[in-house]
């Protein structure tokens, strides 16, 4: 045994077999694999023991041919390899796997630590490296960082393989010629820097068209999606634009805005008709130089960020009364496309439903609904002023109250008697859209207790559209 090596055992602490507890037992169920390559004989029996319990499968090799052969019978989840082995180095076989295209985790150890050496471990792909000696606590630690890493890598792959899955094409359901034409516009324009004003009522999908304009656009920047009207004119100023410390009370340390967040990307201005006016001029400001001042700051940023911007209200109506300003209108409204309502486009309804009731099911877990005839049919003779969010509500209460869509139109979801629904009458029947509308609203208030912005989450709808509808029919009655 080398002197190194015998370093390395008498340094370990009392308190092994409690460290390797500790960190290796609550790990123990995700079977993970190491390969020991070190020509030190020593110091392959010191990590196979202090590996131990953290490994289900530890294989041991003395040279790089040995390790190639080991590699190329079974997987390892990490190579825990010294640089100078016989023959081939360590660093030149990693260097070698991957330009094969290997992405396992390694981590080099030495008893000859130079610069030249750490940038050579570091080229070759590292993902950590320790110098000789080293005690067991060291490299349980570093082995720990590694499978974590290497945890996050395979989540995000996931994550982007579903993301690319949703927004495969453009993200919305439909093949309406309404629908079409919108996709075929979309994709048109997604490569252009020009900016973009989405039209449309609640719940179109005003979003997802702009998601799908970044995704096309093939902008490197992040989207960056904000509720103009969800805040005062100061808050947006700052969270649009940043602020430098001091700038105001509170204001304890800087802060970048979305602008930032967004630059070399889309920065999505959603309900862009409820913005305050103040902060109106500030935005045609930045559209018109591109460049951004921070909250309290004397310098002049410029910025490459993409705008697209969104509004359920008519913002021509919105200038002609004064509440937005013309020139920012016209700044915004380079290109405008129309999110048309569901109920313009019930064709899609179908594949709307079906698409909604299979992903819900998945996420909770739970038997898609069966969507019959009759519940297409009564889905279709429905207004939806909520539209598709409210088709989605519809579909996710079906599900969660196992019932059928159509019961959830009509009110009857929150009847434990599912014979209810068998009891119409030939007069409930004929009700008009507008009736039934009425009702399914007012009993959707009632199961809320009254509370008009739950009531509203669940519709789809907004608050105000709520209170409009309950004080016209409070009116008429």
């Amino acid at each position: 045994m080398s002197a190194g090596a015998e370093k390395i055992i008498h340094s370990q602490p009392d308190n092994l077999d409690s460290l390797s507890d500790r960190q290796g037992t609550s790990q123990n169920n995700l079977m993970s694999s190491v390969l020991i390559v070190d020509d030190e004989p020593g110091i392959r029996r010191f990590l196979q023991k202090g590996l131990a319990k953290r490994f289900s499968l530890i294989e041991v090799a003395e040279d790089v041919d040995t390790a190639e052969e080991l590699r190329q019978r079974c997987h390892f989840d990490l190579i825990i390899s010294d640089i100078r082995l016989p023959g081939a180095s360590g660093v030149e076989w990693v260097t070698e796997l991957r330009e094969q295209g290997s992405t396992t985790a390694v981590i080099f150890i030495t008893a000859y630590a130079d610069l030249q050496s750490a940038i050579a471990a570091l080229r070759a792909g590292a993902a950590d490296f320790l110098m000789k000696p080293f005690r067991m606590d060291q490299m349980l630690a570093s082995v720990e960082r590694c499978l974590e890493g290497q945890r996050i890598q395979r989540e995000n792959y996931v994550l982007r393989r579903q993301v690319n899955q949703y927004f495969d094409d453009s993200g919305m359901v439909g093949n309406c010629d309404l629908m079409q034409s919108l996709c075929e516009v979309i994709k048109r324009v997604a490569p252009m820097p020009s900016t973009v004003l989405i039209e449309g009522e609640s719940g179109t999908g005003k979003e997802l068209a702009a998601r799908a304009i970044h995704k096309w656009s093939e902008r490197g920047g992040s989207f960056v999606p904000i509720n103009c009207g969800a805040m005062s004119a100061e808050l947006l100023e700052s969270e649009l634009f940043g602020h430098v410390k001091g700038a105001f009370t509170g204001a304890h340390q800087a802060r970048e805005g979305l602008f930032a967040y967004a630059n070399g990307g889309t920065l999505f201005l959603d309900e862009i008709g409820e913005m305050p006016l103040s902060m109106q001029s500030h935005l045609l400001r930045v559209l018109e130089e591109r460049q951004i001042r921070q909250v309290g700051g004397n310098r002049e940023i410029p910025v490459n960020v993409r705008i697209i911007a969104a509004s359920n209200r008519d913002l021509s109506e919105q200038v002609k009364s004064g509440k937005f300003r013309e020139d920012l209108y016209y700044r915004l409204n380079v290109l405008a496309i129309r999110m048309p309502a569901l109920r313009e486009r019930l064709e899609d309804l179908p594949a709307l439903a079906q698409y909604f009731a299979t992903t819900l099911a998945k996420e909770t877990g739970l038997s898609a609904p069966v969507l019959s005839d009759m519940d297409l049919m009564t889905l279709k003779q429905y207004d939806w002023p909520g539209n598709v969010r409210e088709l989605k509500n519809v579909v996710e209460r079906s599900l969660l109250l196992n019932t059928t869509a159509s019961e959830c139109i009509a009110g009857h979801a929150n009847n434990i008697d599912n014979n209810v629904a068998t009891q119409k009458t030939d007069n409930e029947k004929k009700l008009l859209l507008k009736d039934i509308e009425k009702q399914h609203i007012l009993s959707v208030l009632e199961m809320e207790k009254g509370n008009k912005s739950a009531a509203a989450r669940l519709l789809g709808i907004s608050r105000k559209t709520l209170e409009r509808k309950v004080h016209a029919w409070a009116e008429n009655d």
